[in-house]
């Protein structure tokens, strides 16, 4: 009803109901007060002039409700609050390891694995404005696409870079975690993550991936990894003389590998199967690794009833000057 925060005493508002009593009651004794006089004709009236106050002498009426109405209000001392927010984040560092070797280009996620991957990936990063982001990739050895940063348009834009056959084939989940570490080894955030996903099984690299676990472990960085694929045989293309054809390739992702990561750092494994199952991980994690968000909140209040107040009493001196200088009644 009106623009304001809080009232201070909003029980008097129910008052306000009176105000349609009121006019009812006022139509009903104007209704009765009317004599009815009679006459044989009333041609005598036809020519004469209609007065103005016949129609205006009900303003008395309206003013006084008006006043009573603004009465009411002032009684339940309307307030308006101004408020001040201290907002202190402690963001999340995010390192995001994701394998490019070929086998992710199955299509048993849509368009494929690794752009399916990067979809969702893209989504998760964009619900996170307060956390910096890394992207690592790896397949035979391991690079870092993106250091450390909260400039998200930027990872989108390099984003679009990563592709299958960037660097040498195979699947270094050992490197691709020890990179991602050191990504995250002199962060001081309250909470450092890495999202390894992988399809396959570890079959490069110069480093053993439980003792990549194992750093992780000690530089309190959190290790949550995605094995992406479906149960069985997926689709791949293969390049054959007759141009490129889809052959069934069986799926082998070493969950137990990438449990026993997760469980070495406190994190968690996921299977995601197909692009839905993919998008609830993440959205999993997302709500597993929250900012830190502190909020310190100040109000204050302004009492706004005393406008109310003059503009009942400015109405009400208008309404008695009216009633006895205007529609004044004669004996």
């Amino acid at each position: 009803m009106f623009s304001y925060n809080e009232w201070a005493n909003p029980e008097y508002l129910w008052l306000l109901t009176i105000i349609p009593l009121l006019i009812v009651w006022y139509w009903l004794r104007h209704k009765k007060r009317n004599a009815d006089i009679m006459f044989s004709g009333t041609a005598i009236f036809e020519n004469m002039p209609k007065s103005p106050k016949i129609w205006l002498v009900h303003s008395l009426f309206v003013l006084r409700l008006l006043v009573l109405a603004l009465l009411i209000i002032a009684l339940a001392r309307p307030q308006s609050v101004s408020s001040k927010q201290n907002i202190n984040i402690e963001g999340i560092d995010i390192v995001m390891a994701i394998d490019v070797s070929s086998s992710m280009l199955a299509r048993d996620l849509k368009p494929d694995r690794l752009e399916a991957s990067k979809a969702v990936a893209k989504e998760f990063i964009a619900k996170r404005p307060n956390d910096r982001v890394s992207i690592v990739i790896f397949s035979g050895e391991a690079f870092t696409q993106v250091p450390l940063t909260t400039d998200h348009q930027m990872i989108y834009t390099l984003f679009r870079e990563i592709e299958s056959g960037m660097i040498e084939d195979g699947t270094a989940i050992g490197d691709g975690l020890a990179t991602s570490v050191s990504r995250l080894k002199d962060s001081d955030a309250i909470s450092k993550v890495i999202i390894l996903l992988t399809d396959g099984v570890n079959n490069s690299g110069s480093l053993d991936p439980r003792s990549a676990a194992e750093m992780a472990k000690m530089f309190g960085i959190r290790v949550y990894t995605i094995g992406v694929g479906t149960q069985g045989y997926a689709p791949y293309p293969v390049q054959t003389p007759f141009g490129v054809q889809m052959q069934q390739m069986e799926v082998q992702i070493d969950e137990e590998l990438l449990q026993e990561i997760a469980k070495t750092t406190g994190g968690q494994y996921f299977r995601a199967e197909d692009n839905k199952k993919l998008k609830e991980v993440y959205n999993e994690i997302d709500e597993l690794e929250k900012s830190k968000i502190d909020i310190q909140e100040f109000k204050r209040k302004h009492e706004e009833f005393l406008s109310f107040a003059l503009m009942a009493l400015l109405l009400f001196t208008l309404e008695v000057g009216l009633r006895f200088l205007v529609f004044r009644r004669f004996p």
